[in-house]
């Protein structure tokens, strides 16, 4: 029997302005993902990634030391305890992208992992932190991630985790792929008129080069007060030959699902002979400073 799963991605707009306070503006975006969780339940997915910094707005548009007040420590944070219960009530792997405090004033853009049995499997820190405009001030906000690039062995698949800008870099897709992964989330906040012309090419593009399926997320909507432009949702899956199999809409809430044989990698893999024919010997100026 090919081996099927069932995969969904969350792309949800914000729910309230920086007017409101922080802990109103968490406590509605979590109650918000609660029900879309329990929408992609009834849909019967079985491996669940939400949208980069799910529980907020996008506050990296502007650098404000009061956000840092969202953060929390994963695992032992509420988020993460949240999301492991509703894991293992829906019988679902969820990667939950949460703004991490590892210590007082060192903070990371994470995802971490949940098994279908709400156990937690680890995270993953987002390795490239950009710092540009329009309003991409996320060194502000970040430390550069340091755990490398781990695979997670879920009940139903083997997952990695690669986070918005981390997307315009081929050698940790590269190396997610090597580690095993058979499905990449990566779970985003892009605006139009930036990278909407590199949405459909970058992520494909990973998923031929590395013989693996892809999920990539987006939000949707302008986020008063500072309307850096559009996030164009479009969350998609595209499978290892880079064909889009699943795709949201670019303006509202969504749960994308698609039904992926991971059977297919082994398939793809047999004809085109990417890993067995790489050059490491030859790749040494690459990882040069």
């Amino acid at each position: 029997m090919p081996r099927v799963v069932r995969c969904g991605l969350i792309q949800a707009k914000n729910v309230l302005g920086p007017e409101a306070g922080l802990p109103a503006i968490k406590k509605a975006m979590l109650d918000k993902h609660v029900k879309l969780i329990a929408e992609a339940a009834a849909k019967k997915v079985r491996i669940l990634c939400l949208q980069e910094l799910f529980y907020g707005p996008y506050f990296c548009a502007e650098q404000e030391t009061k956000w840092y007040h969202l953060t929390e420590r994963v695992p032992d944070g509420p988020t993460t305890r949240l999301v492991q219960k509703l894991a293992k009530k829906h019988k679902m792997v969820i990667v939950a992208p949460i703004y991490e405090e590892e210590q007082a004033g060192v903070y990371y853009n994470t995802a971490a992992v949940i098994d279908a049995d709400g156990r937690y499997l680890g995270k993953y820190r987002k390795t490239h932190i950009p710092h540009c405009k329009p309003g991409f001030w996320e060194k502000f906000y970040f430390r550069p991630g340091n755990l490398g690039y781990p695979v997670f062995e879920t009940a139903f698949a083997k997952v990695g985790v690669y986070i918005c800008y981390d997307r315009h870099f081929p050698e940790g897709a590269r190396a997610l792929g090597l580690n095993g992964a058979e499905l990449v989330v990566n779970p985003s906040a892009t605006v139009a008129g930036l990278s909407e012309y590199l949405w459909k090419l970058e992520q494909p593009a990973h998923a031929v080069a590395n013989g693996y399926f892809v999920g990539a997320i987006n939000r949707v909507g302008h986020e008063a007060p500072w309307n850096i432009g559009e996030f164009y949702g479009q969350s998609y899956f595209c499978d290892p030959r880079g064909r889009i199999m699943a795709e949201a809409p670019r303006d509202r809430d969504a749960v994308v699902v698609a039904d992926l044989n991971f059977d297919v990698i082994d398939e793809v893999r047999s004809t085109w002979q990417f890993f067995r024919d790489r050059r490491p010997d030859a790749y040494g100026p690459l990882v040069q400073p």
